[in-house]
Order: C-alpha cells, then structure tokens, then sequence
C-alpha cells in the first residue's frame, strides 16, 4: 500500500510540475512526499465527495435516474436510502474533524456501492462506459484511501 501512495504521489505532483516546466519556462518547487500525498488525498477526497453529492442529487431529483434505478429492479425507497447514505458519506470524507474508523468506514461503503453498481448494470446490459465511470471512480476511491495519512 506505501508502495501504490508513493507511484501515485511521484505521478501526480511530477506530472504537474513537468507540465508546469513547460508551459513556463520555470520550475515548479519541491513537494516533499508527505505533501505529495496531503495533496493527491485532498483532491481525490473531494472529487469522491463531489461525485457522492451529485449522485444522491440525481437519486432524489432526476426523473431519468429514477426510472434507470426502477429499470434495475431496485424499490423506490431504495434510492432514498442510497441518498441519503451518499450524503452520509460525502460529509464524512470531506470534513477533516471525523475519526479515522469513521472515514474507513465511509469509503468502503462508497466501494460496497460502486462495486453493487458495476454489478447491476452489467446484469442489466447497460453500455459499457457506464462501467468505464464506475471503475474510474473506484480509481480514484483507491487513491484516496491509499494516501490518507
């Protein structure tokens, strides 16, 4: 797991500051790897956050993800509980002030969803990049998780 933290902070903060180089002729600083991965968790956090928030969003409010989740064979008190649940969630990851086990927790059952979501569509034969996002977001939950500190 140190190991994947430490790949995915040398991408991260040397990829920008390659493409920083570049673009101004100057070198970006040093980041030390505690602040590589201070950083790269910051901004995985929040995109998981964000992405949590708009989907309980479309569960409550958009006619079309209402019908696509009943297409599943999901009830429709279902959507309220995975709503509410990702809100939960969202709260839970981006707000530093929650313990440890409390964000654990937080983040797999944001991996218990996506992974019950992979599953769902591909029993239902929904196009595949519907599985592509899924995964992308597990992509970045994975991140997430491997550079908390």
């Amino acid at each position: 797991i140190a190991r994947l933290r430490d790949v995915c902070c040398f991408v991260a903060t040397d990829g920008f500051a390659l493409l920083h180089s570049r673009r101004t002729g100057k070198t970006a600083p040093d980041l030390s790897l505690q602040k590589r991965s201070n950083v790269l968790h910051t901004i995985s956090t929040a995109l998981i956050a964000l992405y949590l928030l708009a989907s309980a969003g479309s569960y409550l409010l958009s006619a079309s993800t209402i019908e696509g989740v009943r297409a599943l064979g999901f009830p429709d008190h279902f959507l309220i509980q995975l709503a509410s649940l990702k809100i939960g969630a969202a709260v839970v990851l981006a707000l530093p002030f929650f313990p440890p086990v409390a964000k654990e927790w937080a983040t797999a059952g944001t991996a218990f969803f996506i992974i019950t979501a992979i599953v769902a569509h591909a029993a239902h034969k929904d196009p595949i990049w519907l599985n592509g996002l899924n995964l992308a977001i597990a992509a970045v939950l994975a991140v997430a998780w491997a550079t908390r500190t």
